[in-house]
């Protein structure tokens, strides 16, 4: 367990969160936004806020995913119905989260990393049940990248914060995301899956296809931004990070895991990517998930990140078994690394966040002041 230093703790409270750009669609919604968060009471926490957000969306998510454990199963349509709204809902608590902190005057650096926490989380989930609604199962390679291209995406827009000191959205971005994956459940839910299989007049590509490659092309131009902001050099001294490290080192990790995501979905006796898309494709975002926290955890302490994350131990346990000639059956491999991948990730978030609501001597889903309950 990565442990928080007094020093690391010192520094979150120099820490302010910089942000710069705006998505396209955020401006339009704003003024719904404004509106729900006037019906919050102000006794309510921004991080219950956050939590019940992300409650909302993962049930039907873990729900979705049990159904269709292949991604190419047909599930009900009300299923995807809920899944849509759930996403919708999701984004409507993590924009009024911040909001619901200004205006009660609650804002903290525990509540940015929380918030960062709940959008990684989600995004794990969402590439995978988008998948199962254009049955991406019978694709595993394009499921693999789609996938695995959101928790990317998220990383890098953190390792050019982390270089740069400000977290810069562009114009399409996390919240035109959300609302694309809402539009697809919606549409899935009253048409069916076979919607996305019609062909798209002149190309002849299945409409799921063309979705892709928009989703594709614009998260693209999105990962040549922020590695061009990365290679340009950071706030710290000559050009460092933050944390006066190499610009490069947290692209060390991130590397590792896709090199041995790709390399065990080729080499596998078992097909074990091909015939479990989901559950092996989700054991990854959840890892990626873990490193995009220890980055905004890196950022806000001003530390250097770890070379090797202690998460990719699970991933090097597969990858030796397979070396070893399968001893123990893929399968069953993937479903303990799964679990181990999920309760580390939890025991990181809980330590963290309860060391870092210990020092700011505030609770995590109470306004309450310790130091009046004290009294």
């Amino acid at each position: 367990m990565e442990v928080l230093t007094p020093v690391q703790l010192k520094r979150i409270d120099e820490h302010k969160y910089s942000a710069s750009g705006t998505s396209l669609i955020q401006p339009m919604l704003e003024v719904f936004w404004n509106w729900v968060v006037e019906l919050v009471p102000r006794w309510v926490a921004p991080n219950a806020i956050t939590v019940a957000g992300l409650v909302a969306n993962m049930v039907p998510s873990v729900l979705l995913i049990f159904y269709c454990p292949t991604a190419t199963e047909v599930a009900p349509g009300w299923m995807y119905i809920l899944n849509g709204v759930a996403i919708f809902v999701f984004l409507t608590m993590d924009a009024i989260d911040g909001k619901q902190a200004r205006r009660t005057g609650s804002g903290s650096p525990l509540g940015e990393l929380f918030d960062h926490g709940c959008d990684a989380v989600s995004t794990a989930f969402l590439g995978c049940t988008i998948s199962i609604s254009w049955q991406l199962g019978y694709h595993p390679w394009v499921m693999f990248f789609f996938c695995l291209n959101s928790p990317l995406s998220i990383y890098l827009g953190h390792w050019s914060s982390y270089v740069t000191g400000t977290l810069t959205f562009g114009l399409i971005d996390v919240t035109e995301a959300l609302c694309l994956a809402t539009v697809v459940f919606i549409l899935t839910g009253l048409f069916g899956q076979d919607f996305w299989n019609a062909s798209i007049p002149i190309l002849g590509y299945p409409l799921y296809a063309g979705v892709i490659t928009v989703v594709v092309s614009g998260t693209f131009v999105s990962h040549l931004r922020c590695l061009r902001l990365i290679l340009s050099g950071g706030c710290g001294d000559n050009g460092a990070t933050v944390a006066n490290t190499s610009v490069l080192s947290p692209g060390i990790n991130v590397a590792v895991l896709f090199g041995f995501a790709i390399t065990i979905a080729l080499q596998s006796k078992d097909n074990v990517m091909q015939r479990h898309p989901v559950l092996y494709l989700l054991f990854f975002s959840l890892i990626v998930t873990k490193l995009i926290n220890r980055l905004v955890v890196a950022h806000m302490t001003k530390s250097e990140l770890r070379v090797l994350d202690t998460s990719l131990i699970s991933v090097l346990v597969m990858f030796l078994n397979q070396c070893l000639g399968s001893y123990v059956k893929e399968h069953l491999l993937l479903w303990m690394c799964f679990v181990y991948s999920c309760v580390h990730l939890a025991l990181y978030l809980t330590y963290t966040y309860n060391k870092i609501a210990n020092h700011l001597n505030i609770y995590i889903f109470s306004l309450e002041s310790r130091t009046i309950k004290q009294k």
